[in-house]
Parts: C-alpha cells; sequence; structure tokens
C-alpha cells in the first residue's frame, strides 16, 4: 500500500461507512493519493467558502465536478452538518481540502481553528489524517532522497457524538506521532548522527569558548573527542561516565568522547547540594568523573571521589597529542560510514540507553531519566525542523549542561545541524553574555524567565540586535516581563516547555510567519501558551482527580507520547509506574489546548492546593501578586507561595516574601485587598505573610520547592 515516495500508515482505520476525512494539510498530489484511497467510494471534495487553493489544485478540484462547501462563520453549523451528511450516505466520502495557508516550517496542522471548529460541530463521523513530509524535516545529516516524500497516517476516527476539535486533534496528534516514529532515523546511534555531524560542518562551524575566547572548528573537535575516547575505554569498565564541566569545549569534547567510548555520559549537577550529588552518583554506579582541575577547585563544595578517579581533560589532552595527530589524518581521508564503524558506534543506538540527566530535584530526591538514542535524535529532530535555523547561525549555549534543554540544544543539537555554537560557563553573567551575542552576532538565545531580566537592567539594546529568536522556558514567563524585553530590545521572547522525561522539548512558540496574500495565516504564538506541540508528540489531558480522559480543551493533567518520551526511571520501577502507561508519559502538570492548538500551562500539580474543594494553582497566585506589587521587571524572584495543611479548608496559601516588612499582618491585609481587586478568589489570597532573605532558585532558573518548604517549616 506504499511507494517509494508514499508510505500509508492504518489504513484499517478507514470507517467502512461514510465519513468526513480531515487532512491536516493537503497539495495537489496528496489529494491524487488519498482519491486512489478511496476508490470506489464516492468522493465530495469540501471546501470552506472564504479559502483561497494553489491554481493545480484548484483546477483539479473544479474538473472533478463533486465539491460542497461551508462557511467557518456559520452561526449554525450543525444545519450545515445535516445537509452535507447527505453525502455521506451509501459509504461516500467527503473530503476537506484546506486552503493556502501562511505558515512556519514543520507545522503539520494548516486549519485554522474556526474551521475545525465549525466542522467538529458538524455532527458527522470524522477521520483525521496526518500528512508528513520527512523530506521538508530531515535533519542536515541524512539523506532526504532515501525518505519517502509523503507519509499519510490516518488516526483513530471519531464518532458523530464524540465529534469536535478536540477530538479531532487528539486523533490526529496521534497519528503524526506514529509518522515521526517509523523514521528510520530513530533507529540510528547519536554516536554515528554524532560523527557525521563532525564530518560534514567539520570545515565550516565551529565552537567559540567565550570563557577563554578560544575557538575550536568541528574538524578539530572530532580527531581529540576520539583520541580521548580511548583513554575513557582504558579507565573503566563501567557503562556509565560522570561529566562535571560548565558549558564549553571541554564539556563538549567530554560528552561526544564518553559516547565514542561506547559509554554513557552523565552530566551531574555542581550547584546541588552534596547528599544531591552524593544520590546521582549511587544510582548511576559511575566510577569516573571528567572533569578539569581548575573547576574542582573552583566547586569546592562538590563530593569530589579520590584524585585516582578523576579525568583531568588540561591534563590528558596534552598527553594524548599523538593520537590526535593520527586521528585528525584518519578523519580527513576515511568517510564518516567506515570511521563509525571503525568505532563500533552503531553498537549502540535506537532504543539502546545513550545518556543519563537527573531531574532537579525540586520536589524531593532527584531521578535518573535515562534517554535513548531514538528520544535524543527524535528531539533533535523535533526542535530542529520548527526552529529551521540557516546554516551560518549561532546558538548561545550558557544553560548547564546537567540540564535537559542545555544538553540535547546546545551539545547534540548544533553538532548534528551544523550550528555554531558560542559558550559561557554561566547564565548569570548577562554583561559577558551579551558582549559575546554582539561580537558573534548569535541568532537563539535560549534562557529562563529569571536571567532574562538580568538583561533588563544591564544590557544596552544594540548588543542583541542579531538576535532572531529568544526562546525561555523552565518556568512560566510574565507578561510583563515578555513586553518590556521586547519593547526595549526589540524581539519578543517565545515560551517554550519541555521536561527532562520528553528529552526534553515538547511545545514552543514562535514568531509568526510573514503574510502571503490568499492565504490564511497560521499563527505560531500565543501570548501565555507554550506554543504548538512540537511535531510528532502525541497529547491527552486527564481529570487529576477521576484520571479519566477528558477532551483536550478541559484543564487536566497532561500526558505526552512520542519516540523523544523516555522508557522509565534509571533503577526505579515503582515511580516509573506511577508515571508511564503504555507508552504515554504523566507530566504532572495541569493544563489545556485551545482551537488553534496551542497549550496553556495552568501549572504543577504538586503547586496546586485543594482549598475547599478547589484546585488553586500557586503560580497563578504568584503572577497575581507579582502584578499587584509591581514585580514583574525584578532581575530576582521576590516571591513564592506554599501550600500547607489547614484543618479547616484542607490546605492554606502561604507567601515568601524578600519585601516583607515588620507589620506583616497589615501588609498581608493590604495584599489581599489589592489581589480581590484583581479579581482572584478570597480563596487563592495568602494566610499569611513569611519573611526570608532569598527565595531558593535552582541552577536552572526553577523554583526551589523543596527549598521553600523547608523555609515554611524552620518559620513554624
Amino acid at each position: 500500500m506504499s511507494s517509494a515516495a508514499t508510505q500509508i500508515l492504518n489504513q484499517d482505520r478507514i470507517p467502512n461507512t461514510g465519513v468526513l476525512v480531515i487532512p491536516g494539510r493537503l497539495n495537489f498530489e496528496e489529494a491524487l493519493q488519498l482519491e486512489k484511497i478511496f476508490a470506489g467510494r464516492q468522493i465530495t471534495w469540501l471546501i470552506e467558502e472564504e479559502s483561497h487553493h494553489d491554481a493545480q489544485l484548484r483546477s483539479y478540484l473544479e474538473k472533478s465536478g463533486a465539491g460542497a462547501m461551508f462557511s467557518a462563520a456559520d452561526a449554525k453549523p450543525e444545519s450545515a452538518g445535516e445537509q452535507l451528511g447527505e453525502f455521506l450516505n451509501n459509504n461516500g466520502t467527503l473530503i476537506y481540502v484546506p486552503g493556502r495557508a501562511a505558515t512556519r516550517a514543520a507545522t503539520p496542522c494548516h486549519i485554522p481553528g474556526s474551521h475545525l471548529k465549525a466542522m467538529g460541530s458538524f455532527g458527522l463521523p470524522i477521520l483525521p489524517v496526518c500528512i508528513d513530509r520527512p523530506r521538508e524535516s530531515a535533519l542536515a545529516i541524512e539523506r532526504r532522497a532515501s525518505l519517502p516524500q509523503t507519509v499519510i497516517a490516518f488516526g483513530k476516527p471519531i464518532g458523530a457524538t464524540r465529534a469536535s476539535a478536540a477530538a479531532w486533534q487528539q486523533s490526529f496528534y496521534e497519528a503524526g506521532e506514529e509518522a515521526l516514529s517509523s523514521r528510520p532515523l530513530l533507529n540510528g546511534s547519536l554516536g554515528m548522527a554524532l560523527l557525521e555531524g563532525l564530518c560534514k560542518h567539520g570545515s565550516k562551524n565551529l565552537i567559540f569558548d567565550g570563557s577563554d575566547d578560544s575557538e575550536l572548528p568541528y574538524a578539530k573537535v572530532l580527531p581529540v573527542a576520539i583520541a580521548l575516547s580511548k583513554v575513557i575505554k582504558r579507565e573503566t569498565d563501567q557503562p556509565r561516565v560522570a561529566i562535571v564541566l560548565p558549558p564549553g569545549k571541554a564539556g563538549l569534547i567530554a560528552n561526544i568522547a564518553v559516547i565514542f567510548a561506547g559509554k554513557i555520559p552523565v552530566n551531574l549537577n555542581f550547584t546541588a547540594g552534596p547528599e544531591a550529588v552524593r544520590s546521582c552518583i549511587r544510582q548511576s554506579g559511575v566510577d569516573r568523573f571528567i572533569t578539569a582541575d581548575p573547576f574542582v577547585r573552583k566547586v569546592s563544595s562538590f563530593p569530589w571521589p579520590p584524585n585516582r578517579d578523576l579525568i583531568l581533560v588540561e591534563r590528558v589532552i596534552p598527553n594524548i597529542k599523538k593520537d590526535i595527530i593520527k586521528w585528525a589524518a584518519i578523519t580527513k581521508i576515511m568517510p564518516a560510514s567506515a570511521l563509525g564503524f571503525m568505532l563500533g558506534l552503531n553498537k549502540r543506538k535506537g532504543d539502546d540507553e545513550a545518556l543519563v540527566i537527573f531531574t532537579s530535584g525540586s520536589a524531593g530526591e532527584p531521578k535518573g531519566v535515562p534517554l535513548t538514542h531514538r528520544n535524543v535524535l527524535a528531539n533533535v529532530n523535533q526542535f530542529a525542523a520548527r526552529v529551521n535555523l540557516a546554516e551560518n547561525a549561532s546558538i548561545l549555549g550558557c544553560l548547564p549542561l546537567f540540564h535537559s534543554f542545555g544538553c540535547t540544544v546546545t551539545l547534540w543539537f548544533p553538532i548534528i545541524e551544523g550550528i555554531n555554537l558560542v559558550t559561557y560557563p554561566s547564565p548569570l553573567e548577562t554583561k559577558r553574555l551579551a558582549e559575546l551575542i554582539a561580537l558573534h552576532q548569535v541568532d537563539l538565545l535560549l534562557s529562563t524567565p529569571t536571567f532574562l531580566r538580568g538583561y533588563m537592567k544591564r544590557i544596552d539594546p544594540p548588543q542583541l540586535s542579531s538576535l532572531k529568536l529568544v526562546v525561555t522556558g523552565a518556568e512560566k514567563l510574565p507578561r510583563n516581563l515578555a513586553n518590556a524585553f521586547e519593547e526595549k530590545f526589540g524581539i519578543a521572547p517565545q515560551e517554550g516547555y519541555g521536561l527532562t522525561e520528553t528529552s526534553p522539548a515538547t511545545n514552543v512558540n514562535l514568531p509568526d510567519p510573514e503574510p502571503e496574500k490568499d492565504a490564511v495565516t497560521i499563527p505560531s504564538s500565543r501570548p501565555g501558551s507554550v506554543g504548538h506541540l512540537l511535531p510528532g508528540l502525541a497529547i491527552r489531558i486527564t481529570d487529576p482527580v477521576t484520571d479519566k480522559e477528558q477532551p483536550l480543551s478541559q484543564q487536566g493533567i497532561i500526558w505526552f507520547k512520542g519516540a523523544n518520551v523516555f522508557t522509565g526511571y534509571l533503577k526505579n520501577p515503582e515511580k516509573s509506574k506511577d508515571v508511564l502507561d503504555n507508552g504515554w508519559f504523566r507530566t504532572g502538570d495541569v493544563g489545556r489546548v485551545d482551537d488553534d492548538g496551542f497549550l496553556y500551562i495552568e501549572g504543577r500539580i504538586s503547586r496546586f492546593s485543594k482549598i475547599g474543594g478547589e484546585m488553586v494553582p500557586h503560580e497563578a497566585i504568584e503572577a497575581a501578586i507579582n502584578k499587584v506589587l509591581g514585580l514583574d521587571n525584578e532581575a530576582e524572584r521576590r516571591i513564592a507561595i506554599v501550600g500547607v495543611p489547614d484543618e479547616q479548608k484542607g490546605e492554606a496559601i502561604l507567601l515568601l516574601s524578600t519585601i516583607a516588612g515588620q507589620a506583616l499582618e497589615q501588609e498581608c491585609i493590604d495584599l489581599r485587598y489589592k489581589l480581590l481587586d484583581e479579581g482572584l478568589s478570597s480563596l487563592w489570597c495568602p494566610k499569611t505573610i513569611i519573611p526570608v532573605s532569598e527565595i531558593p532558585v535552582l541552577a536552572s532558573g526553577k523554583l526551589d520547592i523543596k527549598g521553600c518548604e523547608a523555609l515554611v517549616g524552620s518559620d513554624k
């Protein structure tokens, strides 16, 4: 049922009875494919009357002579549905034809939310279809000609009584997940992908290390990494190797070398407490630590092992210069495929463990998250396809390598895709970071709202003029901060979302595409949301209390499924069982999806309090307090909400504050009135203010929930 150019998935899902087929996008060739698939049935093409179509497709539809129209502006779409239902008699098929749309790259749905909503209200059975075009979203290292031109993936059919925009979206995303998961790339090796990237982009791209102003072409990274991998192989028989380094050339080379050695890198959080670090070491079973002598002296609080267990890069690399020269010669003459075979890089691939990242431990002991080769390659593909940077682009890598986003996006992504990497050891030194951005004309800045505030106070706008995209994550992006940043620097920060367990990126807002004549613009950004799902990711929502599945449009617990979703926690089957169900991952975050496919995060379930039977989100309260107290543009967190047990109402809300004075009772009353004036329920108002010297924050910029709860406990 497929050809070299077209792959068809789940054709057996097509109902034998009449159905409304809704593909996310459709060109002329794909329309012909659908007509062939539904051969033998009466086909009627369905068009929204305000839509425009490409000339070839329009001409074909006109010649077919079998068409029907509807208006998305119709106040009573049910009536239109009754008339259109006649086309489904005798197993008839209505096929919706999306109009011309201006979209960003790798946008699988070209249907405006209003059109979807209207069709979901027709009261007709629906068959979603995801049209995937692998050659458009292939990684730079992939051979596009070997990929199918089109993958037509049928979603699960939706009965007439369940039909809605949200039901279509859920089935559509699941079909898209199946389409991406079928790509051969995902059965490959991360090590091989890195090798091919270093070989392909070696002479064009480089890493610039802002800590010492040195630059290293990827072609020179390769032989050093191979030579160091041989040392690592000799040093340990353990499968995993710890890396304790900040962003920079040493951290990059160390990670590649561990993978080239056929082992698994474990980037440890050197900002965590000693007990948390010991837990990570114990769980991962590492016995060798790649680091640098100056860093050992700088991070004295880290529970460093005996010297014999340390591999100090600045001492080892000068001693293997002969090997480096040898591998430099070999890599110049040997193709990547032969080199990969020589290094044995295809021995570990697909569902084998590629690396381990530990969760921040913001709400308890850090959990080890093994990510497979499949997970990482999928997420690099998903992120690269949506961001769609030019070949000569540069990215700033200052997020910690033990942070999942810093690892995937500032280690693997630039090497595989051929992006210049500008690094600096800390995301806090915004003055130096701005100098690097200006000097190297950086295109993409990854940050958190907490770190973004530093740019607001210390940086001149011209220094950031090269930026084409600013993406924030780890915490909610306050609207006032986003507006103030855009007003000062002329670029709007875009909020994204992800979790360690999803490798990590799942969603991102992006600047809207340029409008086109006779085309509807599909928005790529919506304030307050975390953006569209990355391609190939499925989502479902369940009730926080009953765990029953509910429409995506209703607020509930978010679940993800995709090739980028991990398969279980390290040596922790019980916690894995709590969050995984047949490939679906329970995030613990509460959210909903709107008609245009934008995901809204309402908060983490652990950051909700149940008061008087109502679920009260801590982040929403913090946002309201920041607004009424004028704290949105503060460089540091000044307040945090904590829920504590309460005999009368189940829980009570407490406010940690670095600006609290001595008249705490009066301040609490004044704040209460301000929040009530903003329209907040009295249930949401803090019961008590607890003065603190600082709000605990993790190295990633996230609120340290465990640290906040400890402050509440110490105040009792």
